[in-house]
């Protein structure tokens, strides 16, 4: 039995197309190599091979075979558990790097191993006061003087290094929300991003319902996952919608076949509906017990508008519209998800108002609690308000030594110098009672906003301005006049809390206690104030330290799955040239192939029925 006279050759043109199809690919591919986000592309075929409802009764001898091949579509070579593997290392990376940021600002001011700051200032005054241990130089103002300019320095020290935490602070929140930068925030990003994906769905699934691809518009949105993945950790899964996915929109336990597949008239499939997946962003996070849930930032091309696509905001604690730069600790988040699920019902505020919060609870306060949070280092958005919220010590979140911590190190720094340098200096210095006692009013510290000595912090501590005036001096009372001067420089050398350790003032023992004359606990975890700057300064450097083998770590991972993500969608100068050589042998074989049919067909129409002319 002949075949049709032209069905090989159909066949040899189906090859040249397919190979000239693969060619063109090929060069789509190398003029791209270059391109950011570009995911490799191949050509997906099916062998042809037509069957009539006739062969089904026949005997059997025809071989049906040698129709050629089917193109059925371009598609791109990427591996979702690797794209998976890499989102998830990059909410690490970015969570390390953000943490690095913000420990690198800390470290311009605080890292006295390579700056003369308060340790040296703290080494200057114990210098001034050996100077002036002998008695003759304890009334000379002109020690006097260099000893109040090295206290002031001190002090100034402390008064700027609280400055850059708050600076620190202002500028943690910037990078959140924007404020006082003429670039986004992170909020600002995030948002936009979402829009963007949002926008790529629906832009992606009305050109392949039409038969394009738009694999440009997939390479664009996964490298906006991929970005997104730094922010915030997510998670992507692709679906179809709900006209398209065999479930009875009327009841989920039943079965719908005519969404899958197309029916005969008894009700029977005979071919499958090619629709093109919906594309789902959900993003993860823990409430306040630990819990893991999960918010849906991005819902496939539901709705219209915004229907399909979430946000995230930064309320104002105090109900204004604009947040206040200057009060950055009192940040909070409100990640607010789609207003409808992928079967287009509404969903309620309560199910997708999600909101990022740290309470503090008890007075002094004792422990704070955080609403919802990122997983322990998932995307920079958690490493900013890890450094705005934690302080290392409140109880519930002690998980990270944040600017408020570093503010609490000098602050008790100063609490302690003042209350040790006041109190000495006073059960030092005489009324000029008959019989004398101890001068309070001779106090060489104070608050700077009410120039009293309470509430002294790193921010408002400063010289007396009476001592400045001359109407407050060192005290030269008791058995000699440098016994001031004495005490203060072994409480340079003191260790805090005091362990065996007395002062004795010209009025008897010396109590360390407020302006208020109530006990002071004084503790700088047993070190002098010089020893407690390095212990400061060491405590930031070990966090530095850890922080960056975690990004070196991270990085390298994810340098790793990146590069396994190139082996399968990057492409390869030298995988894309034995391809090229590959497909023009068969584009070759293909017009031989041609060739010889035509001569086939010249036998058949020239040279049958000459036998016997």
């Amino acid at each position: 039995m002949l075949r049709a006279t032209f069905a090989g050759f159909s066949t040899a043109y189906s090859a040249l197309q397919e190979n000239q199809k693969r060619l063109d690919i090929v060069g789509q591919n190398l003029a791209n190599m270059n391109t950011p986000g570009y995911t490799r592309q191949s050509l997906k075929t099916s062998s042809i091979n037509y069957t009539h409802t006739a062969s089904h009764y026949s005997n059997g001898t025809e071989t049906v075979v040698g129709f050629g091949v089917r193109m059925e579509k371009v598609v791109q070579l990427r591996d979702p558990y690797l794209d998976g593997q890499y989102r998830d290392q990059m909410h690490k990376s970015g969570y390390a790097e953000g943490l690095d940021t913000a420990l690198t600002n800390l470290s311009r001011f605080l890292d006295e191993s390579n700056i003369d700051g308060i340790r040296s200032a703290i080494a200057n005054i114990s210098s001034t006061l050996v100077n002036m241990q002998d008695s003759p130089k304890v009334n000379d103002p002109v020690f006097e003087s260099e000893l109040r300019s090295r206290i002031q320095a001190f002090t100034n020290m402390l008064n700027d290094a609280n400055r850059q935490i708050d600076r620190a602070e202002r500028d943690e929140f910037s990078r959140l929300d924007g404020t006082g930068t003429n670039e986004n925030g992170a909020v600002q990003e995030v948002n936009d991003i979402l829009k963007r994906i949002s926008s790529l769905n629906r832009q992606i699934k009305d050109n392949q319902i039409f038969g394009q691809q738009s694999l440009e518009l997939m390479d664009e949105r996964n490298l906006l996952l991929d970005e997104l993945a730094s922010y915030i950790p997510i998670e992507v899964s692709y679906y179809k919608d709900a006209a398209h996915d065999g479930i009875d929109n009327n009841d989920d336990t039943k079965t719908a076949l005519g969404e899958i597949y197309h029916l005969d008239s008894n009700g029977n499939p005979f071919a499958k509906k090619d629709w093109p997946d919906d594309l789902r962003v959900e993003m993860i996070y823990q409430d306040a017990n630990g819990d893991p849930q999960r918010l849906l930032l991005v819902e496939g091309t539901v709705g219209t508008g915004t229907d399909n696509v979430g946000e995230v905001t930064i309320p104002n604690p105090n109900g204004a519209n604009d947040v206040d730069i200057n009060h950055p600790l009192n940040i909070a988040l409100t990640f607010t998800g789609v207003a409808m699920d992928y079967k287009g019902n509404t969903i309620a505020d309560k199910d997708k108002i999600i909101k990022f919060e740290k309470t503090v609870t008890g007075n002094p306060p004792t422990s704070a609690t955080i609403s919802n949070q990122f997983p322990s280092g998932s995307g920079s958005i958690q490493a900013s308000l890890d450094v705005l919220w934690k302080d290392g010590e409140l109880s519930g979140i002690s998980d990270v030594k944040g600017y408020e911590y570093y503010r609490n190190q000098l602050n008790n720094l100063a609490k302690t110098f003042a209350t040790v340098v006041n109190n000495i200096n006073i059960q030092g210095s005489s009324d000029g009672g008959n019989p004398p006692a101890a001068d309070p009013s001779q106090f060489l510290l104070v608050n700077k906003t009410d120039n009293t000595w309470t509430d002294i912090t790193a921010a408002n501590i400063g010289i007396n301005p009476d001592w400045s005036s001359g109407t407050v001096h060192v005290g030269n009372a008791g058995e000699s006049p440098n016994l001031t001067i004495l005490n203060l420089y072994k409480a340079m050398n003191a260790s805090y809390p005091l362990n065996n350790i007395e002062f004795e003032g010209a009025f008897g023992d010396i109590t360390f206690e407020d302006e208020a004359g109530t006990a002071v606990d004084l503790n700088l975890n047993n070190n002098s104030f010089a020893d407690f700057v390095n212990h400061t300064s060491t405590t930031l450097a070990n966090d530095i330290f850890s922080n960056q083998n975690s990004l070196k770590t991270n990085v390298t991972v994810l340098n790793g799955i990146q590069n396994s993500r190139d082996a399968v969608s990057g492409v390869s100068l030298d995988e894309e040239a034995a391809n090229m050589m590959v497909f023009m042998s068969a584009y070759s074989a293909a017009s031989r192939l041609m060739t010889t049919l035509d001569e086939a067909l010249n036998i058949l129409i020239n040279n049958t029925g000459l036998v016997g002319r």
